[in-house]
């Protein structure tokens, strides 16, 4: 029982005393790094890696590398030569996952094609040329699949209002097809039509989307920018809820 005590005692110093190390390296990171990012930006997590000694340090959903005393910064992909895996984007792929089932789909257009078992989330802006190319050339392809499609605008001025006509017209789905589709703009909205266009935008800030289009699988993970029809059939068949 006592040689027990002992290599706990042991055990729970070597455990304190690597964490004071590890909060230590952090304040000097923070120290170092953070003033040399730019004004008022901050670090929001930093975490040892197990590769190559380097530290993840964490800005919102960019990740960067540093050493142990915070005089490098690295900025890019970290790849495994044996496998590889870039590390560095199944780390972003981890951070960037949402949970599906807490998306608001009330606030989305749906739209669903043959059997609609498989679901993704799209945001996209009606001013969006590759949003279009995406329309056009991939979702046209594929089937069976529920289309949550959010009208996410940030391009242009007059996009929010692109997006009340769709919203307000009889049939979203079909309204939204016809201007991504065929450039077929949807009526003008009544004046005093609501539409969801604020919750939406503050929803895209809140996950952290700066482009489009975004696109949510049902595991919660995600691909910006558009991708061809084969990587979107991949993709849906390998996401599980």
């Amino acid at each position: 029982m006592k040689l027990l005590k002992t290599a706990f005692a042991i055990a729970s110093l070597m455990a304190l005393t690597h964490a004071g190390a590890q909060n230590s390296v952090e304040a000097t990171i923070r120290k170092n790094v953070e003033p040399k990012l730019g004004e008022n930006v901050k670090i929001d997590s930093i975490r040892e890696t197990p590769y190559g000694g380097l530290y993840e340090v964490r800005v919102g959903n960019e990740v960067r590398y540093t050493d142990k005393t915070g005089s490098y910064l690295i900025v890019g992909h970290v790849f495994n030569l044996k496998t590889n895996e870039d590390l560095t984007q199944t780390r972003l792929d981890d951070l960037n996952k949402i949970k599906f089932s807490d998306l608001p789909l009330d606030l989305a257009i749906k739209t669903v094609k043959g059997n609609g078992k498989r679901v993704i989330a799209v945001f996209e802006d009606p001013n969006c040329g590759y949003c279009k190319r995406f329309r056009q050339q991939t979702l046209s392809q594929v089937d069976n699949v529920t289309i949550y499609t959010y009208l996410y605008n940030i391009l242009s001025p007059d996009s929010a209002a692109k997006s009340k006509n769709v919203w307000c017209s009889a049939d979203r789905a079909k309204a939204w097809d016809d201007w991504m589709l065929n450039n077929k703009a949807a009526p003008a909205a009544p004046a005093n039509c609501t539409t969801p266009n604020d919750k939406v935008f503050a929803l895209g800030q809140k996950l952290n989307i700066n482009g489009t289009p975004a696109i949510f699988f049902a595991d919660g993970t995600r691909i910006p920018g558009a991708i061809d029809a084969k990587t979107l059939e991949a993709r849906m068949s390998t996401a599980k809820q």
